[in-house]
């Protein structure tokens, strides 16, 4: 009876063992079809990641063929805008047709000169197209509104009085020159020295007027191959349309408007056939609109004369070097914002800079201030500025500049 007790205990025990086993086993298996399951489950996000993705391109395929499949279009240009959403146009290929347009293309972008895309088959609008301005030209210096002004130039009370009856009054009141019965002038160009401030004149005048302000530099127009110069001239001009009111400032204008030899090598009469679309624009044969032309130059005497007779350039205004009083106003409007020291007399200083362009006399006060900088000081004394004109100007005279120093001050 014992021995049977025992027997079934140690059975029971076995059924147990194996109970547990079964379970382990269980776990195990259970674990990995989880494991399973999570995989399939992540192969199954990506496949339908996949598929949407070639879907994605397959569209994108078959709207590329099918855009291949259309008819090419035409390019045509806008020339009036007539009633009942109707335009003339003038197609690249001659003819010039009415046709009908609708608002959903965009009629706000839609004016004379825009260019637009024709179907083949009924000449209707599909798009309005960008300007083919050249891209060089949208990378100019335009400024909407420069933070020069009057004030802020000083030595230039005649050349100023001058700039504005030619540029700023044509731009802000037309009808005193239609009163009086005359065409307002079409150009002024500004000669002088380098740094006597005939670009700030020129931004002074587009503050004033609110104008955008689109300077370029003449050697700019200068290109490589033939047709480019002149093409960038008609780009900036447009441009000057599409901004007006607008000023074009165009520096250094000698290095492409020097006089036309007789010989002259491929490369020179490249530069003189960008000087014929500069005298075509300047001609005006289509109208400008609000625009004003200021030109600059170092060497008037080596314009082409062409560029100075009426009707291109009708004013020449001479910006020279700024007198004793000139190089006081300039003076004072630099440093207007220093600290200066008691003993700093303005008048002293601009008797010691004769013949000073106005850029020198403000790096002058910039170096006085780094010398004061250097020294760790405040103030800016009359040794910074006795430094900074011997550096400017050079040593040739500083035994006498030193001598009247020390008259003045001991």
């Amino acid at each position: 009876m014992e021995n049977s007790s025992q027997s079934l205990f140690m059975k029971i025990e076995d059924l147990k063992k194996e109970v547990r086993m079964l379970k382990e086993e269980n776990t195990k298996t259970k674990r990995n079809l989880m494991w399973k399951v999570r995989k399939l489950e992540k192969e199954k996000i990506v496949n339908d990641n996949d598929k949407i993705r070639l879907e994605r391109e397959a569209k994108s395929l078959r709207a590329e063929v099918d855009r291949f499949r259309h008819p090419p279009l035409i390019l045509a240009t806008v020339t009036e805008i007539l009633d009942n959403n109707r335009l003339a146009v003038k197609s690249s290929t001659g003819p010039h047709f009415v046709i009908n347009y609708s608002n959903f293309v965009g009629d706000k972008l839609i004016e004379p000169g825009a260019r637009v895309a024709l179907n083949q088959q009924n000449f209707g609008v599909v798009e309005v197209l960008h300007s083919e301005k050249d891209p060089a030209v949208s990378g100019m210096e335009v400024d909407e509104k420069p933070s020069v002004s009057y004030s802020t130039i000083g030595g230039l009370e005649d050349q100023i009085v001058e700039v504005k009856e030619t540029v700023e009054l044509p731009l802000k009141k037309p009808e005193l020159f239609k009163r009086v019965g005359i065409e307002p002038p079409k150009g002024v160009l500004l000669y002088g020295p380098p740094g006597t401030g005939k670009t700030l004149l020129a931004k002074a005048v587009a503050n004033e007027t609110n104008a955008t302000f689109i300077k370029i530099v003449a050697s700019e127009f200068v290109k490589k191959y033939i047709g480019e110069g002149a093409r960038l001239v008609r780009g900036v001009f447009e441009l000057a349309k599409e901004k007006a009111p607008s000023i074009i400032f165009i520096d250094e204008i000698d290095a492409v408007a020097a006089k036309r030899l007789k010989s002259s090598t491929s490369g020179d009469r490249e530069v003189q056939r960008t000087l014929m679309q500069l005298l075509a624009e300047l001609d005006g044969f289509e109208s400008r609109g609000d625009i004003g032309i200021v030109a600059a130059t170092n060497r008037p005497d080596i314009l082409d004369p062409a560029l100075l007779r009426p009707g291109r350039f009708d004013r020449f205004i001479e910006v020279p070097a700024p007198n004793e009083d000139g190089r006081r106003e300039i003076l004072k409007i630099h440093t207007k914002n220093m600290s200066l020291d008691e003993d700093v007399d303005l008048d002293f200083l601009a008797s010691l800079t004769d013949s000073v362009s106005g850029a020198d006399l403000k790096a002058i006060c910039t170096e006085a201030g780094m010398f004061a900088i250097r020294e760790e000081r405040e103030n800016i004394t009359v040794s910074d500025f006795m430094d900074a004109i011997d550096k400017i100007m050079g040593v040739e005279h500083e035994e006498e500049f030193r001598k009247e120093a020390g008259v003045m001050f001991g």
